[in-house]
């Protein structure tokens, strides 16, 4: 074929093409949006609600929402107590004057939301920074803001040494200021 004839050919299949979609312009099924959810369509319900549901479909007729239960502190929460140690799962805000270690339990978790932080470790092994990803050594600085977690007792954080300043730490888990 001669190129003219390939781009005549080419533009009249494809003309076609265009005029046959706009004159038969029809939607998949289910494609078109149907409804919003929380409209009258569709609407938003609550897991006691399905919960009621399924308990009237299993014959077991309606139940009452139990209301939900708060954890308890059991006096291990330790705001304003710094000398004993915390097995909450509550964030606890802990001040760290120069001199103390703020030890972890194992599973812990701290940030330093102010101050100059260093990493406490008896051994070789390091703390995980969630934040950047990374294991912080004994010794190297922590970043203010920074999610750090203990997978093990007996590391810990206290303040940079020259600084007269005290750290402000929040804690979630155990811990304990030596």
């Amino acid at each position: 074929m001669k190129p003219i004839k390939k781009i005549t050919f080419t533009v009249i299949v494809l003309g076609a093409g265009i005029a046959l979609g706009s004159i038969f312009d029809i939607t998949a099924q289910g494609a078109g949006v149907t409804g919003q959810a929380g409209t009258a369509d569709d609407p938003v319900v609550t897991k006691s609600y399905v919960d009621q549901q399924i308990q009237k479909a299993l014959g077991g007729g309606t139940t009452t929402p139990t209301a939900p239960t708060t954890p308890t502190d059991n006096g291990n929460n330790n705001s304003g107590n710094n000398n004993s140690a915390s097995s909450s799962d509550q964030v606890t805000i802990v001040t760290v004057k120069p001199g103390e270690k703020l030890i972890a339990a194992a599973g812990a978790e701290f940030i330093v939301r102010n101050g100059h932080a260093v990493i406490y470790s008896a051994d070789s092994n390091g703390v995980a920074d969630l934040t950047d990803g990374k294991d912080v050594t004994n010794g190297q600085a922590v970043g203010n803001n920074h999610l750090m977690s203990f997978p093990r007792a007996g590391r810990g954080i206290m303040v940079q040494d020259g600084v007269k300043s005290s750290l402000t730490v929040m804690v979630r888990g155990g811990y304990s200021i030596q």
